[in-house]
């Protein structure tokens, strides 16, 4: 690894810019985008990067999200490296795209200031709009931190142009809570340094005139089957490649994440597991329950698709209990807690049995503090010891 001082400068930046400093030194050739809060800092910054001659780059001002996805599909299947950014309603507004650019197999790269969806109306923070596109084929990274947002943008491309995987990937964080929030974070001083990590080799296949193709034909009963089992393999390759993307920028730029992300691992049977800035929540709880003695291991799920079940398999075999706090609902689902949902799943299939206690809380943004995780870790307890297992969520705080 060359020299920190050399490669590195610090400075302060919300994890929308982190995002628009990622895809910076990513050397991105295409951005589409369309405005919505929270997410709209990121690409007005990346247009004042092109601007003013730091990124060579193509800005395309579009008149929808769908728009947005569409541009970089068409940019994507020409050989260019491509990037967007949006949120709730605009996510799901490109729904639709989503899944034609995973089935083209077109390493798109996006960030996701993860927000609430109408209706009512809300402009705040939760995982609604992600875990509604869960099924469509994407890699789906959820980071905590801004300094985490920008590594991963960068990995993204790594993981993305992958021969063996050739699927877009999301890069997600809080909006609000991390999109306008500082933090002192390191960014490239040369965005060079990472041409050998993510060097451009149009790995894909892509639109040429010498070598004409064609692009999403109509596949017949007799061959679509076999072109989504294609993306299921993809999916289960792209584990071992994000791993190892991840495992080299630690090696090349002294930082990884792995996959999950613990704290206070020390032997404690009770596990809490979230993800994205409540983590810090989560940690903060934890020091304060471990003065009191009640020992608990906080877990982040830092990736979301492909599930990492052989990870978290490891960690429920040395648990007498799990808690999920969920920042979203799966509505009429058996738990509806998403999450918890899948690791239920997971420990029934694998034969493990511990309880699964499923909390719902900051959906909204409401307001959860350590005092709330605290409570919600007491009242499992409670439930433990009285032998009782929750067979549906627990909405933490919601006015009933």
């Amino acid at each position: 690894m060359r020299d920190a001082n050399e490669m590195w400068k610090r400075i302060p930046l919300n994890s929308n810019y982190a995002a628009a400093y990622g895809a910076k030194d990513s050397d991105v050739d295409v951005v589409a985008a369309y405005p919505i809060t929270p997410q709209t800092p990121v690409v007005e910054r990346i247009a004042d990067f092109i601007a003013n001659g730091e990124l060579n780059a193509e800005m395309i001002h579009v008149e929808s999200e769908h728009s947005a996805m569409s541009a970089c599909i068409g940019a994507a299947s020409a050989g260019a490296r491509t990037f967007t950014a949006t949120s709730a309603q605009g996510l799901e507004l490109m729904h639709e795209l989503l899944h034609i650019a995973s089935g083209l197999r077109l390493p798109i790269v996006m960030t996701i200031a993860s927000r609430a969806l109408s209706a009512p109306l809300s402009i705040w923070g939760d995982y609604s709009d992600v875990i509604n596109v869960r099924d469509t084929s994407w890699i789906i990274l959820i980071a905590s931190s801004a300094q985490e947002v920008y590594d991963s943008v960068i990995q993204a491309y790594k993981i993305a142009e992958d021969p063996d995987v050739l699927l877009p990937v999301m890069v997600t964080y809080d909006g609000f809570m991390m999109s306008h929030t500082y933090e002192p974070v390191y960014v490239a001083n040369n965005s060079e340094i990472f041409k050998d990590y993510i060097p451009k080799k149009r790995s894909w296949t892509v639109l040429d005139v010498e070598k004409p193709i064609t692009m999403g034909a109509v596949a017949n009963p007799d061959w679509y089957y076999e072109f989504k089992y294609q993306q299921v393999v993809a999916m289960e390759k792209s584990y071992d490649a994000i791993k190892n993307a991840d495992k080299e920028f630690g090696k090349r730029y002294g930082r990884s994440y792995g996959i999950i992300e613990t704290y206070n691992l020390d032997g404690s049977k009770i596990g809490v597991l979230t993800y994205g800035g409540l983590f810090g929540t989560v940690m903060e709880a934890i020091d304060y329950m471990n003065k009191e003695g009640i020992k608990v291991t906080g877990i982040r799920l830092r990736l979301f698709r492909p599930f990492p079940s052989n990870d978290i398999k490891e960690f429920l075999k040395d648990l007498k209990t799990l808690i999920v706090i969920d920042r979203a609902i799966s509505f009429g689902a058996p738990i509806e807690g998403p999450i918890a949902m899948e690791i239920s799943a997971l420990a029934y299939r694998e034969s493990i049995d511990i309880p699964i206690y499923s909390y719902i809380a900051s959906v909204g943004q409401r307001t959860t503090t350590e005092e709330d995780i605290i409570g919600i870790v007491k009242d499992a307890i409670s439930l433990f010891e009285r032998g009782k297992r929750v067979t549906k969520s627990i909405y933490w705080g919601v006015r009933q």
